[in-house]
């Protein structure tokens, strides 16, 4: 699989592969809604081909700061810098590029277009790209050979056990090979079974693309695989435990 050769039409950003490169720095981050201050001033750096797992309690602010690294949303106040690029500086147009090319998400429910295959499900991002329909294909085919779905190419969704469901939204995170993958529950929704095939995956597919990866779970046994993990209380990183 040659994935990482892929270029987004827009512009190209180096995928640095000097080690102890941040991938992500995220300084001061705060976010309020309303008269509620959930994100007190979050200060993380992560680096490339790292995994971290992020826990603590509902409300802490987990899924807040995920999205603002993400950039689906923004922060009151605090910058966000994503390999290299700092993505405050990008107009909206860029922005949404940005994402597209540079940052993978996976949730809790796999949100795949029920009226779509499993392969075009994953062709969707590379064709928002605007790459080519064969490249489309043939990244998103062995992709479902990674994840040992190839047979599943033409099935829908509702053809699909849960496992093999949110496997295919892992494939579709991946298809545009970005630098960054933002999980949010990702096994939340799973059998125990499943939820472990899934676990193990995340680890094959860094070692594999050396991607960075931040998962938010409620999972422990996800979360102490992690390379470290962060605890969050009160909108605050309470605590980091390295594997």
């Amino acid at each position: 699989m040659d994935l990482q050769k892929s270029e987004p039409k827009d512009f190209y950003f180096l995928n640095f592969a000097v080690q102890g490169f941040r991938m992500i720095i995220a300084k001061n981050i705060q976010k309020s809604f309303g008269p509620l201050k959930v994100l007190k001033g979050i200060n993380l750096e992560v680096e490339k081909g790292e995994i971290i797992s992020i826990v603590g309690a509902s409300g802490a602010g987990k899924s807040t700061l995920l999205h603002i690294l993400g950039t689906l949303d923004k922060a009151d106040s605090g910058s966000v810098e994503l390999n290299g690029i700092q993505v405050k500086t990008l107009s909206e147009r860029k922005l949404s590029n940005f994402r597209n090319s540079q940052i993978g998400f996976v949730f809790q429910f796999h949100h795949l277009l029920p009226e779509f295959t499993a392969l075009e499900n994953i062709c969707i991002p590379a064709f928002i790209a605007k790459q080519g329909k064969k490249e489309s294909i043939r990244k998103a085919m062995d992709l479902l050979d990674f994840m040992k779905l190839r047979d599943r190419a033409g099935h829908k969704p509702s053809e699909l056990s849960g496992g093999e469901q949110q496997r295919v939204a892992v494939a579709r995170a991946l298809v545009n090979a970005p630098s960054v993958i933002l999980a949010d529950e990702p096994s939340g929704n799973l059998d125990s079974a499943s939820a472990i095939e899934l676990h193990k995956l995340f680890f094959q597919l860094r070692d594999t693309f050396r991607q960075t990866y931040v998962i938010v779970t409620h999972n422990l046994d996800l979360a102490d695989m992690a390379d470290r993990k962060l605890t969050m209380k009160d909108g605050l990183i309470d605590l980091q435990t390295r594997k």
